[in-house]
């Protein structure tokens, strides 16, 4: 059975940084897409980032660019989401999501085109 698991959140300041890991049991991160989405309450769930069969591509959403950085360790199977210049709307709950069967990874973040998910971990961001 695939899980997902997200750990690294927190409350920080504006202008802090975050490292959120994305572990795995059951699936490798070696092929396939794995992106991660954040939800807000009152707003769409949105995709920040993804990463295409262990990093040979990926991408941002626009508003993000040159803050986030995806990653992924092969040795613990393990993704990663690094979020610099942290600003009160990156205020999110922040999911990683993965579908091992996928050619490329979907243009704009296309939430059910991803067949594995976790649960979630809080970013929270004050003045």
């Amino acid at each position: 059975q695939v899980q997902l698991t997200e750990s690294g959140g927190g409350s920080v300041q504006t202008g802090g940084s975050l490292k959120l890991s994305c572990s795995t049991s059951g699936y490798s991160y070696s092929s396939g897409c794995v992106a991660w989405f954040r939800l807000t309450p009152g707003k769409d769930r949105e995709g920040v980032a993804a990463m295409f069969a262990g990093g040979q591509t990926t991408w941002y959403t626009d508003s993000v660019k040159g803050r986030l950085t995806i990653s992924q360790d092969n040795a613990t199977n393990t993704v990663f989401l690094q979020i610099n210049d942290l600003k009160p709307e990156d205020t999110a709950k922040y999911y990683c999501a993965a579908n091992p069967h996928l050619s490329g990874c979907p243009v704009g973040f296309v939430s059910r085109f991803y067949s594995y998910w976790g649960q979630g971990t809080q970013v929270t961001v004050s003045n």
